[in-house]
Order: C-alpha cells, then structure tokens, then sequence
C-alpha cells in the first residue's frame, strides 16, 4: 500500500519538465511552477500531521517467491499481528529503485517508518512486541547463540539464491513464473514490466550474484555442509535445531530457506501459491540436487515438512 498523497505529487514533478519543454514556457514560468510543486508538498506534509492517512500499523513489502520476505512473514504470523503485504514482481524493486525485500514499514506516531533486512526487522518484531504480545513473540527473542546462527542460515539464504538463479535462469518462462509474471497478485503493470526487462533483469542477476560454474559448485558445496550439520543436529528428535522443547524463530528461518529448494506446498502460508515450481516443471539438474538433497538428508525434509505442516496462513488477522 503506497500513499496515494505523494505517489500524485511525484507523478506531476516528473511531468513539469516535460511540459516546460512542450509548451515552451518561459524560465519565469517554469520557476514559478516550481515554487507551487514545493507549495504543494509543504501542505501534502502539513496534511499529513493534521490528517494522516489510514494505514494499516505494519506493511511487509515483499516478492511471494523470497525465501527471506517468507523467514520474516512466517514468525510474523505466529504472533497474530495483523499486517497487510504489498506484493511486486521479481527483482524490479531491487534493481530499478534499489528496494530490496523484505522490508517492513510500520508506525510510530504520526511519522511513518521503514525497515529493511530480515534480520534486523525481526530485532524490531521483537524490541516492539516482546513485551506487549508475551508467549505469542516469544520465538523471537534472540540470544547469543541464536544470532550467530541466524547469520549461518542467512548465508545458506544467499548460497541458495545463486544456485536456484543458477537453474532457472536460462528458463525465461519458469523464471517469469517465479518471479509472479503468472500470478494476480502481482500488479499488471509489473507482468508486462517484468516480460519487457527480463534479458536485463538476467544479465544484472548474473554480474551481482556471481553465477558462475565455479562459484555454483562451491555454493552447492556449503549448502550441502549446512544441511548435513542439521540433519546429524536433528538426529536426536529435538523440537528445535539449537535443542529446546519449542521452536524458535532461527527454525522458522532454516525452514523458510529449505522451503526454496523443497517447494513445500504450505510455502508462504499461500502468498506464493501461483509462483511455486513445480517439481515436474523444475530443470533437470536441478531436479537432480533435489532428489539427492532429499535421499541425503532425510531427517532435514521430514522435520521442515513438519514445521510447515502447522505453519499458519500468511497475513492472520490481516490489515486492509
């Protein structure tokens, strides 16, 4: 959910040079025309002092197929928060206004804020709400050890966008898919945009991930040591991968990050029903890590598909 107020306000300053140059105004108009555009956004911040909008308290901007927006949605659903999710295409945020997900704007008082990095918005989940919300943020209180693992998982996170990108990319129709070219909720215009820039979407994609065939095998070659740590962990039926009788937020995510190369079908709690690959649809070499990853790691699939099996749907008590 954009704010309707600026979004109007930025649309007429892109177009004031445009009209200068139409029309042949003179500089004293064109001056004059930029005094009521600040004019007009001193009353746009007046206004929104004396009148704000009506916004729901939190936002997760988000693209359904990330498995870091679905890390921070999932332990925001197990608290009840409502929240309402504003869905874009693929990598067009990242690469064309360099807004990454996800990224959470939220309220304080009349100022609205943001905040980026899943990390760091799940400190803020837990700084705002531990207290107020008791057992229902109590997975995301963070320690010491759960941090530093945190920061492992994440970096599984990275290692396995650069080999999903790896197997999808030469596929332009699979990744438009992923990516919600197919999906409803993602706006029109961002199907037709995400279609038109694809070949530079993917060009930008390989430079700024490093796909390479060196730099997969080594990626592959973590995720493997990542999942072979946990499933030796999960060997004695813990309920948390860090040990404990109760999962914590560091689990919502190691599941979160599995759920990319496993395509739960739960996978985020029914934000990416329509970008979700199919294992019938996946390449063939990554179909092939897959089946291996599975047969390998038995423990790892049977304790994240249990996770998901009683994940909550997205958005629980949803804002508007």
């Amino acid at each position: 959910m954009r704010s309707s107020r600026t979004f109007v306000h930025s649309v007429f300053l892109f177009a004031l040079p445009i009209a200068v140059a139409a029309f042949g105004w003179s500089p004293a108009t064109a001056a004059g025309l930029v005094l009521l555009m600040l004019l007009w956004r001193w009353l746009l911040s007046l206004l929104s002092i004396a009148k704000p909008e009506s916004r729901p308290e939190l936002e997760l901007d988000s693209i359904s197929i990330s498995h870091f927006v679905e890390k921070v949605r999932w332990n925001l659903d197990l608290t009840g928060l409502g929240y309402a999710e504003n869905v874009s295409g693929g990598t067009l945020g990242a690469y064309f206004t360099g807004r990454t997900v996800p990224r959470l704007r939220f309220s304080t008082g009349i100022v609205r804020s943001e905040i980026g990095n899943s990390a760091e918005i799940l400190r803020y989940l837990w700084g705002r709400y531990g207290a107020e919300l008791g057992e229902r943020a109590k997975h995301l209180e963070p320690t010491p050890e759960r941090l530093e693992f945190e920061a492992r998982i994440d970096r599984y996170g990275a290692w396995l966008q650069v080999w999903c990108y790896n197997h999808v990319l030469p596929d332009r129709e699979l990744t438009l898919h992923a990516w919600g070219g197919d999906s409803p909720g993602t706006p029109a215009w961002q199907r037709i945009a995400l279609k038109l820039l694809y070949p530079l979407q993917a060009a930008l994609i390989r430079r700024s991930f490093r796909i390479t065939p060196n730099n997969v095998v080594k990626v592959t070659e973590r995720v493997e040591t990542i999942l072979e740590h946990v499933d030796t962990q999960l060997a004695d039926g813990r309920k948390s991968i860090l040990g404990g009788d109760e999962p914590n937020y560091t689990d919502y995510a190691f599941a979160a990050m599995s759920g990319i190369w496993m395509q739960v079908e739960q996978y985020g709690g029914g934000m990416a029903d329509h970008v979700r690959i199919e294992r019938e649809r996946m390449p063939e070499g990554m179909r092939a890590d897959v089946d291996r990853w599975s047969e390998d790691y038995p423990r790892v699939v049977a304790w994240v598909n249990d996770l998901y099996a009683r994940r909550p749907r997205a958005g629980h008590g949803k804002g508007g």
